[in-house]
């Protein structure tokens, strides 16, 4: 199963290993540390479900899932917490929550919550074919088409083109590119972003009359129809 999982979470060494897991499980991870850039975050873009800490900066984890309900947001929410007594479950639940996972936990039971999150909301279907324009990735047979051309594409070329056709029409920054393709938390300050930008352009837009990847100079990349 895959999707967009935002995650909103303070403590650095819960978020690298919630977000390491849910990666390497064929997620697709957005983290921010504070309240209020999840309320954001949430509120204005297209995630499956959200990862949510209690204890937050900004705005504590109860505060934005009331503001979602409030404002019409249905993304299912899984709370994480050390707050593990019953009426604090019941808190959580109360305030919107779909699901309540306390910590310390293991991966393997908030993988499984969160995947039957997944498939019991009402209308959810997992996406299985990614498109922009005339390019097509089909994640189940892992085949990528640009007007009927097959493209042949590196495990880490697909790992890069997937990861822009989820933020399809966004601006992708270099930061954004080592943390959720490469899974570095730093800049090596190496080539190797520019090297696959380059490979995987030639692949993608070279024959073709329109170009669906741009370079925004200065500010990062983004995979859109539009020039």
């Amino acid at each position: 199963m895959s999707g967009r999982i935002l995650l909103v979470e303070d403590d650095a060494d819960t978020a690298e290993y919630v977000a390491k897991g849910l990666r390497e499980a064929g997620f697709t991870v957005e983290h921010v540390t504070d309240g209020r850039d999840g309320l954001y975050l949430a509120s204005s873009s297209a995630f499956d479900a959200v990862v949510m800490d209690r204890l937050l900066p900004g705005m504590d984890g109860l505060s934005v899932v009331k503001a979602l309900r409030a404002g019409g947001v249905e993304t299912p929410v899984l709370f994480l917490s050390a707050l593990a007594q019953l009426d604090e479950r019941v808190t959580g639940l109360r305030a919107g929550g779909d699901d309540y996972l306390t910590k310390p936990f293991g991966f393997s039971e908030l993988h499984a919550r969160l995947e039957n999150l997944l498939r019991r909301r009402p209308g959810t279907s997992v996406e299985t074919v990614l498109r922009c324009g005339d390019l097509e990735m089909d994640l189940l047979s892992r085949k990528v088409t640009r007007g009927g051309k097959t493209l042949d594409l590196l495990p880490r070329e697909f790992k890069l083109l997937e990861y822009f056709l989820r933020s399809k029409d966004r601006v992708v920054t270099r930061t954004m590119l080592l943390e959720q393709v490469w899974d570095y938390r730093f800049d090596p300050h190496t080539s190797i972003i520019d090297t696959h930008i380059s490979r995987l352009r030639k692949k993608l837009d070279e024959g073709f009359e329109k170009p669906l990847l741009h370079t925004l100079r200065g500010v990062g990349y983004r995979l859109s129809e539009a020039p």
